[in-house]
């Protein structure tokens, strides 16, 4: 069964390019609710942890070094359909191929500078929204 929520997070690239008020922006404009949010800088160790999932793939070690280098901002969104709905808004991982209009196409640099992530499932959500987030800091 379809949950409500969904997780996300504006990467290093987009936050240091000053994309946050404009990623928010279309985030909004799709109908999401912000139920948490949270602007914080990921040490190497909570972004191994956090992408441990990919730890045998050879990008891991890029990915680590990439998320830690700057300060992101992690958000549970919610809306109806809210995995799927917020795929669709964010667009293909390689922004030459994501359509026009959505966040990696207008804000997406490259594969790896993607701007944004976006839970692929039900259960990653809640997990990824578990390893951000207490229960005290949703709304």
């Amino acid at each position: 069964m379809a949950t409500n929520r969904t997780f996300t997070m504006i990467k290093p690239d987009a936050v240091a390019n000053g994309s946050i008020g404009g990623i928010l922006k279309m985030i909004n404009e799709a109908g999401f609710r912000i139920v948490a949010m949270k602007y914080t800088k990921l040490s190497k160790e909570a972004a191994g942890s956090f992408y441990e999932v990919h730890k045998e793939r050879p990008f891991y070690g890029e990915l680590v070094e990439y998320m830690s280098s700057g300060p992101i901002v992690a958000a549970i969104l919610e809306k109806e359909n809210a995995v799927v709905d917020f795929r669709t808004l964010i667009g293909a991982t390689d922004p030459t191929k994501a359509a026009e209009g959505t966040i990696r196409k207008i804000y997406a640099k490259s594969i790896a500078a993607n701007a944004v992530h976006g839970s692929d499932s039900d259960e990653n959500a809640d997990i990824e929204g578990n390893f951000y987030f207490s229960k005290l800091e949703r709304f």
